[in-house]
């Protein structure tokens, strides 16, 4: 009962829901890029190992905050799995996550643990500075790197799909922080979103979607139809959180 417990209290703790989405996206984009079966189970399994170790490491670095703030959801706070069972997985799931990604190819494998690495470089610090979005960007923008490079000849992808995922990935960095700004900064957090504050952070988080659509958009199909359909989706959903944060976002504020 205890081992089932402890292990219900892992898969809480690994942040399920952004660690299946990285995962199943980045191997459906293995697939569309023409990787094999073979290849495809790989990327997903190194994929899957590094969002495992950074969800834990997560998890057990903040395990002394998230109690302070009464984070009860959390499954360390919660008793459900101790701190160091948690940090302990983390560590075992980066080592499996080495040579998992290495079997895609020396060079593709280095690349994805560049991204796994400053992931926990945010973990372990990163995050309460200005430089917060960094780690995000690293870390989603090597990931179609790591998928081509691993196909036969190891292409490169274009620059704008690079840019388009690094951006996803500031985006993905305002939208996880923003629900916990007042939490964060009451026990001395300071990255780049929290020191722009809710509201702006809250009419920040569509705008790098919209770039990011504008690049794979017209990167993809020029000036094509389908270009501006997707630009207009995209504006929508900007002119929605601008909308929803009450005013237009002003220049950030000077840190303290």
């Amino acid at each position: 009962m205890g081992t089932a417990r402890a292990l219900r209290g892992l898969a809480g703790s690994c942040h399920p829901g952004p660690t299946l989405a990285v995962t199943v996206l980045v191997t459906v984009l293995a697939a569309a890029s023409g990787r094999d079966a073979a290849g495809c189970v790989l990327v997903f399994a190194a994929v899957l190992t590094g969002q495992l170790s950074i969800g834990w490491c997560n998890d057990a670095v903040d395990a002394g905050r998230d109690a302070a703030a009464g984070r009860t959801d959390k499954p360390v706070v919660a008793g459900v799995v101790s701190a160091t069972a948690v940090r302990d997985a983390a560590v075992v799931a980066l080592a499996l996550c080495v040579p998992l990604s290495l079997a895609s190819g020396v060079v593709a494998g280095l690349v994805h643990l560049v991204g796994v690495g400053a992931a926990w470089a945010y973990d372990l610090g990163v995050k309460a500075t200005r430089l917060s979005w960094l780690p995000y960007a690293v870390g989603f923008g090597v990931l179609p790197v790591f998928v081509t490079l691993g196909l036969p000849g190891g292409p490169w992808p274009s620059w704008w799909v690079v840019l388009a995922a690094a951006l996803l990935g500031v985006g993905a960095h305002l939208a996880n922080v923003l629900p916990d700004i007042a939490s964060d900064l009451a026990a001395g957090v300071r990255g780049w979103p929290q020191r722009l504050g809710r509201a702006r952070v809250s009419a920040l988080v569509p705008l790098p979607l919209l770039a990011a659509t504008a690049l794979l958009a017209f990167g993809s199909y020029g000036a094509a139809p389908a270009a501006w359909v997707a630009l207009a989706a995209a504006g929508a959903t900007t002119a929605a959180g601008l909308t929803a944060a009450g005013r237009w976002p002003k220049a950030p504020s000077s840190p303290r």
